[in-house]
């Protein structure tokens, strides 16, 4: 993700969780490793053992070139045209000594500030020359955050930019940073594959299905969510008894989209929602439905010119786990929830998570993805046994 300078000099927010903070001496010329060694003990001390009730708080996290502030999420009404939120913490740029995601934490150090200028750095607290020198401490925050890397990188670039305009403001200018290509540039170049919009509105791309079965039998389906990042986000069918009526009626595929069933639309609803929509119909004889045929791979075609833009979502073990709405795999059709199966014509699926992390972070120009719902991968991989209804 690249913020517009502008939009980091007036800021940006983040909702994230605050677990806590912890107090560390600064090692003198501290290396990046000790650093992470600093960050990795903080979450050690915050963090709660795994199966312990984590007490967090809801904060908003404000970053731009001046400060990084933490807000409270409830909104105070001071008038009825002034509404604020109350500042738990503030912190000026340039006392954040280092910021490290570890995960879905974050971990913010910062300098905590000294009544002594010569104490402002870390330094090895000798005071054997004239008064009592402390020896310099961080104060470790730590967060938990979905948006994680994207926190610790919108602060990154609040540094770059506020370098930026220091030097500008001494009369230099820096073009290799101030000339990149405009990110809306590089979002609006972005394309959905088989635009979805597209399906959904045109009646043709739409087929109505009547299933015949006998009262108190099944439809005999399993369905799974169209994942979060989908244009319309319905139930896609992804496995169906061989020997139930959905199979037998010869006219469904996996990977249809179910718009609706029997007169009431499917589209929005929680997954348990329209499993339980679907059970309602074990009374029928007859199940009417309207589809949209989509193949169960979805194709997704991403352009990135050059690494510095982020594509804009997490993965974890082939499975993409947050997705940054707005940015670049968003608007090229990548969704929450499902399963990387190939990445530039290379299959993927028995590939180490590690080595999928280098190739998405390595990859530039037009990167070309097939994914499917987790789900559905589990079930027609065998990993999972179906559960009809």
């Amino acid at each position: 993700m690249v913020h517009e300078p502008a939009v980091l000099i007036e800021g940006v927010l983040f909702r994230a969780r605050y677990l806590g903070s912890t107090q560390m001496l600064c090692e003198s010329r501290g290396s990046k490793a000790a650093r992470m060694a600093q960050a990795q003990e903080a979450v050690a001390r915050v963090k709660a053992p795994d199966g312990d009730v984590q007490p967090s708080t809801e904060i908003d996290l404000f970053i731009s070139t001046e400060k990084i502030m933490v807000l409270n999420t409830d909104l105070q009404r001071i008038s009825d045209t002034d509404v604020r939120q109350d500042i738990l913490m503030d912190h000026a740029l340039r006392t954040i000594s280092y910021i490290a995601d570890i995960g879905d934490l974050v971990v913010l150090m910062a300098r905590r500030m000294s009544t002594s200028h010569s104490d402002e750095s870390c330094s090895d607290g000798d005071s054997s020359s004239g008064g009592v020198r402390k020896t310099p401490k961080v104060i470790c925050h730590v967060f938990e955050s979905d948006e994680a890397s994207f926190i610790a990188q919108s602060i990154g670039q609040a540094f770059q930019v506020a370098y930026v305009e220091f030097l500008r403001a001494n009369g230099i200018d820096d073009p290799s940073y101030l000339r990149q290509i405009d990110y809306q540039e590089v979002l609006n170049s972005q394309e959905l594959l088989g635009d979805e919009l597209e399906m959904f509105a045109k009646k043709e791309t739409q087929k109505e299905v009547v299933v015949p079965k006998k009262a108190g039998e099944p439809l005999g389906i399993v369905v799974v969510e169209s994942g979060w990042g989908s244009m319309l986000p319905t139930v896609v069918l992804a496995h169906m008894n061989p020997i139930g009526p959905a199979a037998h009626s010869n006219k469904l595929n996996i990977g249809d989209q179910i718009i609706n069933i029997n007169g009431i639309s499917l589209v929005g609803l929680p997954l348990s929602a329209a499993q339980t929509q679907i059970k309602n119909m074990k009374t029928a004889t007859a199940v009417r439905m309207t589809v949209v045929s989509t193949p169960p791979v979805v194709e997704v075609r991403i352009r990135r010119p050059d690494t510095k833009y982020q594509l804009g979502f997490s993965v974890q073990n082939g499975v993409i786990c947050s997705l940054l709405r707005g940015g670049i795999a968003e608007r090229g059709g990548i969704r929450v929830g499902h399963r990387i199966i190939e990445i530039n014509g290379t299959s993927v699926v028995a590939v180490a998570h590690d080595r999928i992390v280098n190739m998405l972070a390595t990859a530039v120009g037009e990167i070309h993805m097939k994914t499917m719902p987790t789900s559905m991968f589990r079930l027609l991989t065998g990993q999972e046994q179906p559960q009809y209804i």
